[in-house]
């Protein structure tokens, strides 16, 4: 039996995997690692940027608060005196439970892997709201592309301090580039201003130890693929049905390969049903097929927002690989 890191890397490869990769199992995530505050349910915060997040009750996540002067972001002309970015230099004591983490892991079987949220595009919209993000691509596009330089530069120092102390061999990235029917942007503009931006990111990543790129997008972005692929991430983690990932994976198997397929908004919800779960997991296994497809909730990391639909889903993608292989 193949090891969850090897049954992952067979996969990708288009080799001979013996079952298929179940959701995050082949992603060790060290969740202690320092990066930034963030809200817990209940709770509104302003963190290190001076973003001010607000986390409802009755709400699955956090969202950027923009109203009543809590803009960071209110000038682009301005954004050099406007915008403060956090240092990355933490205390040892501030790694040290992560290092424990990643110490812990056996990397035969597993990647060691660092989670970085936000990207780039995201962090533009939560300074400054998303309209004034997008308009802002078309009236100052010079100013925007130094800021999302600078953006890029701010990950790579955490990416030095983050190797330093953990020595990651993958790399599990957030940047939402769409909503559930299209894109945010043309490919052409996303090309104009995120794609140098991210080969320079990723680059840095991968010439300093991480094998593997995993970049969560629950969304459509189909028409954004080809980028991906120069950009150098090994697997889109989020795919929606929107992307038809079906067609995807043959048009680009063995180039990229995609997680998802399994929307959460339908299958995450109070009155979840296993018997759902496992028809969506089996439609899903059954046209992506077990090559350059990993069956996984879009939800951006390995849990639900209701207890119990992670592992229904899991379960159902085991019974899968029973069938299957």
């Amino acid at each position: 039996m193949l090891t969850k890191r090897q049954n992952l890397m067979e996969t990708i490869k288009g080799g001979n995997p013996d079952r298929f990769v179940n959701q995050y199992e082949f992603l060790n995530i060290i969740l202690e690692a320092p990066l930034r505050t963030r809200p817990q349910r209940g709770e509104t915060i302003t963190n290190e940027w001076g973003i001010t997040y607000s986390w409802p009750e009755d709400q699955l996540g956090p969202f950027p608060v923009h109203d009543n002067g809590k803009m960071v972001l209110t000038d682009i002309t301005k954004w050099k005196e406007q915008v403060t970015f956090p240092s990355v230099i933490f205390p040892e004591e501030h790694w040290e439970a992560a290092v424990k983490h990643a110490e812990s892991v056996d990397r035969n079987d597993q990647f060691v892997t660092i989670f970085f949220a936000s990207g780039t595009f995201e962090m533009t919209h939560m300074l400054m709201g998303m309209e004034n993000a997008m308009m802002n691509l078309y009236e100052e596009p010079e100013l925007m592309k130094e800021l999302i330089d600078g953006l890029v530069d701010y990950e790579i120092e955490y990416a030095k301090q983050a190797i330093k102390y953990l020595k990651p061999d993958a790399l599990f990235h957030h940047d939402d580039w769409g909503s559930q029917i299209s894109s945010f942007m043309s490919p052409d503009m996303f090309r104009e201003f995120y794609l140098e931006p991210y080969k320079k990111a990723y680059g840095f990543w991968k010439d300093n130890g991480v094998e593997l790129i995993v970049h969560h997008s629950d969304s459509y972005a189909a028409n954004l693929v080809p980028h991906m692929i120069e950009m150098g991430i090994d697997i889109w983690q989020g795919v929606m049905t929107t992307n038809n990932t079906p067609e995807l994976i043959k048009k680009y198997g063995g180039k990229i390969s995609f997680m998802g397929e399994l929307d959460s908004g339908p299958l995450d919800h109070p009155d979840w049903d296993a018997k759902v779960i496992a028809e969506h997991v089996e439609k899903a296994c059954k046209s992506c097929g077990k090559q350059y497809f990993i069956p996984c909730l879009t939800q951006g990391l390995h849990f639900s927002s209701f207890p119990g639909v992670y592992d229904a889903a899991t379960e159902a993608i085991n019974q899968m690989s029973k069938k299957m292989f």
